[in-house]
């Protein structure tokens, strides 16, 4: 039997090495940016053709190469940045695996202009599929000029898996955004279908952040900064009140990298709970600065998960900056007592006054004064009226020289002129009142010690033992609705449970729409960041066909001067970042996104509100549309429509 084992040609392990590194246009950019950062390129620019379909071209004025060198940069696993294994644990360049330029020949044609700083002639490189066709001397300026042309020519199946224009024009935002940030000494520029999205010149952070994503963050970011032993912390974060509901700009980089982290984002989130609610999630813009050996970068292909040797000690670190700059800038007004006008307060002198001292008899009792006459006090014609009976016991001596009742007076008793002991009676009181309370206590049953005090509440979607008993279903505070089910109690939150029956019934009956556009009296202006707005600039046009009347104003402003009938009484704003997110994340088509967001429009203005009373009728008839859903226990926000709280709990709460 023949030998099957065999060594796969350089081409074809490209291509597979291409499937991990070169997932998108955005990729490919990624790549070559990080390429002309390592080589000390101090301005970039990104010229685009359909999205980056037809073209991805990047030039930069860094190093260059020889024309050895750009022969052998694009072999797999060759790489000027690392030499042996350790290297990896000193990394201070954004490349060193050496694949990327391999995986991107061998999906792409490859037209390179390179030539080294000093020197007055160049080399240009033609490949085709990783096949070299030419390489020949050319007269070009110090730098590199890369060509990427038919991105996926070869590979048809990864072509046709890639989204519109507008949602991967979106995506290569987003990484210019990255690149962009953590590279704050480089000039950008990036040119999209003979357009300039962005002209980024050298700055600060903060300056970059504004260029990026508008000026109107300027005042909704507070700085952070610390510096210990172990990592240097700076950066900006939002302030609470500029919480974002959807796509909130998050960042963070370490050691001039990008990086995603949840367990640093979940340090940074729980410094703002209870300061913002819940759905929203603040803006953050965190550099961290580490020793490069206490990190592993060398995780994945796209290096943007990166593993922290003192990730806890980080987490303590970064918290406490947070909360420091949030406290400083916005927990609430404080004094400055080193300011010029700060109020005078004097040091305390224990000598300098003494406490009044006030005499007091602790035998006085004011009950037990005697009543004088009222003959005495209103004179001797004086005559009580006859409807009011026992006219003593509502007069008070008002004489500041009536004689007072000696220490342990007896009270006056009903006018009868009979005393009693005060001190008897109360006591008396006081020891029935004890006596009962005692005795309640010891009738009440005491609570065992396992008894739960967390309440496991299942969310998920209802077995056949979860589904409700229809026609035992009884409503609660006018806003839940309580049904017994096989596995326990289900409690329902009629608005959400409504606004999921509506927002399917919307759904199925898309297609029927038809949208009229209505004027707005006050159009409504937005201010985008490039991203959003190089998407809004790619649908204007179907949004117009399906009733919105918007208007481009300049740069990355633009107007919403109509919307359809149907939205007339929703916020016009959300609808269309709803929309934009929706085409951005998803790679629905316009119309499709539109129904969508249609659809939760209309569901959440005509669904039943909490406090609203209903019938049983009406309940039951809610319940069976409810649990006829595909989705019954979300609404289309995500949000829960119902709990279970299960029979087990129930049992051991009553023991």
């Amino acid at each position: 039997m023949s030998d099957v084992i065999r060594l796969l040609p350089d081409s074809v392990a490209n291509q597979i090495a291409a499937g991990e590194v070169i997932q998108r246009p955005a990729s490919v950019i990624k790549e070559l940016v990080e390429n002309s950062i390592d080589a000390g390129a101090t301005a970039v620019t990104i010229v685009l053709k359909d999205a980056g379909r037809t073209l991805i071209q990047v030039i930069d004025n860094g190093s260059g190469m020889s024309d050895t060198d750009a022969r052998l940069a694009f072999e797999r696993h060759a790489t000027s940045k690392i030499s042996q294994a350790d290297d990896l644990f000193t990394l201070h360049t954004m490349g060193f695996r050496g694949e990327a330029l391999a995986s991107i020949a061998a999906i792409a044609q490859i037209d390179l202009r390179t030539m080294r700083q000093g020197e007055t002639l160049g080399t240009r490189i033609l490949i085709n599929g990783s096949k070299v066709e030419s390489q020949e001397p050319e007269a070009c300026v110090p730098g590199s000029n890369m060509m990427v042309k038919n991105l996926f020519f070869n590979v048809p199946a990864r072509r046709k898996f890639l989204k519109k224009d507008s949602v991967e024009l979106s995506a290569i935002m987003r990484e210019f955004e990255r690149l962009a940030l953590v590279n704050t000494g480089i000039d950008f520029t990036l040119i999209s279908n003979d357009t300039t999205v962005h002209s980024l010149m050298h700055g600060p952070m903060k300056k970059r952040i504004c260029d990026l994503f508008g000026k109107n963050l300027d005042k909704q970011l507070i700085p952070i900064e610390t510096d210990t032993s172990i990592v240097s912390v700076n950066g900006f974060v939002g302030l609470p009140e500029n919480a974002r509901r959807r796509n909130p700009l998050q960042f963070f980089m370490v050691n001039g990298r990008n990086m995603r982290h949840p367990y640093f984002h979940k340090a940074v989130m729980q410094c703002y709970e209870k300061l913002i609610p819940a759905d929203t999630q603040p803006n953050y813009f965190i550099n961290l600065r580490v020793d490069p050996e206490t990190i592993d970068v060398n995780i994945h292909p796209t290096k943007n998960e990166i593993k922290f040797e003192n990730e806890q000690a980080i987490w303590q670190i970064l918290t406490a900056a947070i909360r420091d700059s949030l406290g400083r800038f916005n927990v609430g007004p404080s004094l400055d007592f080193d300011r010029e006008d700060a109020p005078d307060i004097p040091v305390f002198d224990p000598n300098a006054e003494k406490m009044p001292e006030i005499d007091i008899d602790p035998g006085y009792n004011p009950f037990g004064e005697p009543i004088p006459d009222p003959a005495e006090i209103f004179g001797s014609d004086y005559v009580a009226p006859s409807r009011i009976p026992a006219p003593q016991a509502f007069m008070r001596p008002v004489s500041a020289t009536a004689p007072r009742a000696s220490a342990g007076a007896g009270s006056y008793n009903g006018g009868t002129g009979k005393r009693t002991s005060a001190a008897t009676d109360w006591a008396k009181l006081y020891d029935d009142f004890m006596r009962k309370r005692d005795e309640g206590l010891e009738a009440v049953p005491q609570a065992e010690e396992s008894t739960p005090t967390e309440l496991p509440l299942d969310h998920g979607t209802p077995t056949q033992a979860q589904q409700p008993f229809l026609g035992n279903a009884m409503q609660y505070k006018d806003t839940y609705i309580l049904t017994p089910t096989h596995d326990g109690l289900m409690v329902i939150d009629q608005h959400r449970a409504h606004l999921r029956v509506l927002y399917d019934s919307y759904i199925s009956n898309a297609h029927e729409q038809e949208f009229v556009a209505q004027a707005t009296m006050f159009p409504e202006v937005l201010e985008l960041s490039a991203a959003q707005s190089a998407v809004l600039t790619d649908i204007v046009k179907c949004m117009g066909e399906l009733g919105f009347i918007i208007t481009h104003r300049g740069g990355t402003t633009w107007s919403i001067d109509g919307v359809p009938s149907q939205l007339i009484d929703t916020s016009s704003r959300d609808m269309v970042l709803g929309m934009i997110e929706s085409i951005t994340e998803t790679g629905l088509d316009i119309a499709s996104a539109m129904q969508e967001q249609v659809a939760r429009s209309m569901a959440r203005s005509g669904a039943i509100r909490r406090g609203q009373s209903l019938t049983a009728d009406e309940i039951d008839r809610l319940l069976s549309d409810l649990f006829r859903s595909k989705s019954p226990a979300v609404t289309p926000d995500g949000k829960n429509v119902f709990a279970i709280i299960p029979n087990d709990y129930l049992s051991r709460l009553f023991g």
